[in-house]
């Protein structure tokens, strides 16, 4: 099972967040750009669960 890669903050919906770029995830794929993870402290609003850092994946040619 793969890892759904959301391109959008579910916060500020503004964020792009491409497969290579950093953002924040919990255990339930809700996906979050930095400065909005660090604004909700590291904890998913949806969820309770932690915020850590989504794995990245190469930008292809």
């Amino acid at each position: 099972m793969a890892l759904e890669m959301r391109d959008t903050c579910e916060r500020c919906t503004t964020a792009a967040l491409p497969p290579d770029a950093a953002a924040l995830i919990c255990s339930y794929e809700c996906t979050f750009c930095v400065p909005c993870g660090e604004a909700m402290r590291g904890v998913c609003p949806n969820c309770g669960g932690e915020l850590v850092a989504r794995p990245r994946r190469p930008v292809e040619a």
